[in-house]
């Protein structure tokens, strides 16, 4: 066991060496635009064509034309990890094109671009910081805030935390709902013009489709897609962060780096889903260094095979996560409410 100055001492060596590798990772942040144009391309023109045929089947058959816009959520779900890149500024040199590609994709994902980038540069800026929740993450309460509760306030984070919300109907309220407003940035007009207008953009594109073929491409091909490729997202997005070794820390002990390196995961895909969420699995990488392109992080694991080790989990591991819901400032780890009852009552 080592004692408090011991174990200050390890953290401080885990935080100088978390700001080493944002040195180390600084050599990987430029992009190829002729690869970045390249991604877009074999991502959007296959999303296209799918849409497309899945409309023409539907003149013989309602049941294969739901497959076909069932499987595009694969490649709806990558155009939105490009757009994550464009946030970042990752995908081109040049800021406007990234910005403008980014908005463009935001129509077909239903996420204002503006406002999402906002929101997820407050999420980089404050993940595993315990004094500064409230945007752009998924809520977690500490073992002593739930316990302080009203018997009201628990069902309520209970029902929050319950898996059949948070990836059942979150997705839908996230991306249906939530979206259309500039929440957490109502005052600010810039936020307001991107959420209008992509809103706009969003009711002409499906204007358009419906005047040409009525609600059953809307309800067959375009429903599905979204709702499958928001549900992957929003798993993606738990388990990068939501995971019993995770990091967080009150203000006083954040350093952003350290928690970006050790809070968020390493989550080992298949390759065919690797390429088709965009490597996000990658993602303490990502948060350690977000000017990265995508499709480099790769090749940081295999120049760093230091960091391949750090935080990593498979689909099988994952799962286990998603009974996890309570963060304990004791033991450094986040509980089930079954363990917390267990160890505190």
């Amino acid at each position: 066991m080592l004692d408090s100055q011991d174990s200050r001492t390890v953290e401080t060596q885990e935080k100088r060496k978390a700001q080493h590798w944002v040195r180390v990772l600084a050599q990987y942040r430029e992009p190829s635009t002729g690869r970045s144009l390249t991604e877009v391309a074999i991502t959007l023109l296959p999303f296209i064509g799918i849409w497309a045929l899945a409309w023409w089947v539907m003149s013989y058959s309602y049941i294969l034309a739901f497959v076909l816009g069932a499987a595009n959520a694969l490649f709806l779900l990558r155009l939105f990890a490009i757009q994550h890149d464009c946030g970042h500024g990752a995908l081109f040199k040049n800021r406007h094109l990234s910005d403008w590609t980014g908005r463009i994709i935001g129509v077909l994902t239903l996420t204002p671009y503006d406002v999402w980038r906002r929101t997820h540069a407050a999420h980089h800026g404050t993940a595993g910081n315990l004094d500064k929740r409230g945007m752009g993450d998924i809520h977690t309460m500490t073992v002593e805030e739930y316990q302080a509760l009203s018997k009201l306030g628990k069902l309520q984070y209970r029902l929050y935390r319950n898996p059949f919300v948070l990836f059942g109907f979150g997705p839908s309220y996230l991306f249906f709902l939530q979206n259309r407003l500039p929440i957490g940035l109502m005052k600010q007009g810039r936020y307001w013009a991107s959420a209008m207008t992509t809103n706009l953009s969003i009711i002409v594109l499906f204007g358009v489709i419906w005047y040409f073929g009525g609600l059953a491409p809307l309800l067959l091909i375009a429903l599905p897609s979204i709702l499958i490729a928001a549900t992957a997202g929003m798993w993606l997005f738990y388990v990068q962060h939501q995971f019993e070794c995770t990091q967080w820390a009150p203000d006083t002990d954040w350093q952003m780096h350290h928690a970006a390196l050790h809070g968020s995961s390493y989550y080992v895909l298949p390759k065919v889903l690797q390429w088709f969420s965009a490597n996000i699995g990658i993602h303490h990488v990502h948060h350690v260094y977000s000017r990265i392109p995508f499709y480099r992080l790769p090749e940081v694991l295999k120049d760093h095979a230091e960091l391949a080790k750090i935080n990593r989990m498979n689909i099988r591991e994952s799962l286990r996560n998603a009974r996890l819901h309570l963060w304990d400032d004791k033991t450094q780890r986040l509980l089930s409410f079954a363990q917390a009852r267990q160890l505190y009552g």
